[in-house]
């Protein structure tokens, strides 16, 4: 079955708190961009002014940070899938903005005229302007990770980029204050990193607009999560591919049952999951098979090793799983297991049932069906509660 877009709770919150961090953005790269600029005028540092015009560039990439993060949580009938890979065009902007502000600073090192400025004024505001740089931009990068926002990871490496540009400013004050022009060869190496960064960002969003795959490490964190479902034998297949830091995924999950009223009941049982558990998937496609089996497992409670069946699940201080052949009916092995819950003085049919569906059961006999925490709890999972022992 294919599911909604996961348009609930964590991952709408993710994306508003990635744009409200965006927007901000934009405020701080505008008035790093004006009091660079006018300081670098007043002392004639030109240095500066450029710094100033890297800060102005930024702008344009945080704004297109906000519109990309803006776009990806939209709906609209024409994008059924969503509208997340706005996002992605948003970090291809700001990589192309990286890219070209390490053009500029590897430009002025190589033909840009040194002067005399005023290391009085101007370096005051360089230092005071590195400071909320490298600072912003380890917050937003540490957001953006936290979010799983490609754009907000992008803005936030362009404000890192930002802060070595000006560090190259810092330097070449200090150098001017002692009658030295260093500037220049410190401004080349960092527009080769400048470009290295803007250049590893495109990479991976052109990655993504060509429909990567998303991490192995998500992918088997998924298919070890679905496997954990007491009705599923195993997944065949799960693939999925990114879009904007999001994730949409499709899985081919064998079961133990072969009712199709019980398929579709897991199946959005594990979609509700699957979106609690992983907030940056927005849409699953699960197709559901039956795996025929020889075997049937199936769970007695007992009131000994050797004990007659009890009523309640509950109570039971021991249960007996046995392995069944599906065509003869004859037990091919069988073993008794303490129950550690049996003493539980709260939430004990809550932890029973939860400790039975981790031996992934097809049968559950009891003495007689009654109302219970453990039985809801078997049944929700697609296991069948029956109340007569087989050849009792």
């Amino acid at each position: 079955m294919t599911s909604p877009l996961n348009t609930s709770s964590e991952s709408q919150k993710e994306l508003a708190s990635a744009r409200k961090r965006a927007l901000f953005s934009v405020f701080l790269n505008t008035c790093l961009a004006v009091g660079k600029g006018a300081a670098g005028v007043v002392s004639g540092s030109a240095a500066l002014v450029g710094d100033a015009l890297h800060s102005a560039t930024d702008v344009l990439g945080s704004s297109a940070a906000y519109i990309g993060l803006w776009l990806a949580g939209r709906r609209h009938p024409s994008f059924p899938y969503g509208m997340y890979k706005a996002e992605t065009l948003a970090t291809v902007i700001i990589s192309v903005v990286v890219i070209v502000a390490a053009y500029e600073i590897g430009r002025f090192a190589l033909f840009g005229t040194p002067g005399v400025p005023d290391v009085a004024l101007a370096l005051p505001v360089a230092l005071a302007s590195l400071a909320v740089t490298l600072i912003f931009g380890l917050i937003q990068l540490r957001s953006g990770r936290r979010l799983g926002s490609p754009a907000l990871i992008a803005d936030a490496r362009d404000y890192l980029a930002d802060g070595l540009s000006t560090c190259v400013v810092v330097a070449g004050l200090v150098a001017a204050y002692f009658g030295l022009h260093v500037e220049r060869w410190a401004a080349g190496a960092v527009s080769l990193f400048v470009f290295w960064s803007g250049g590893s960002l495109l990479f991976k969003a052109l990655r993504e607009l060509m429909d990567a795959g998303m991490d192995q490490e998500t992918r088997l964190s998924v298919v070890r999560f679905v496997e954990s479902h007491p009705q599923v034998r195993y997944v065949e297949r799960c693939i999925g591919r990114t879009a904007g830091g999001r994730f949409l995924v499709e899985l081919d999950v064998v079961l133990r049952t072969g009712s199709h009223e019980a398929a579709d009941m897991i199946a959005d049982r594990l979609e509700e999951e699957l979106f609690q558990e992983f907030p940056r998937i927005v849409r699953v496609h699960i197709r559901t098979h039956h795996g025929h089996s020889k075997t049937v497992r199936r769970i007695t409670p007992a009131g000994g090793p050797e004990g007659e069946t009890l009523e309640r699940l509950g109570d039971a201080p021991y249960f007996r799983i046995d392995t069944v052949d599906r065509e003869t009916g004859q037990v091919t092995h069988s073993r008794v297991v303490e129950s550690p819950h049996a003493n539980a003085e709260r939430k004990r049919g809550f932890l029973v049932g939860r400790w039975l569906l981790s031996f992934k059961p097809d049968e559950v006999y009891v003495g007689k069906i009654k109302e219970s925490t453990a039985v809801l709890l078997l049944e929700e999972a697609g296991v069948k509660v029956l109340e007569e022992e087989p050849g009792g």
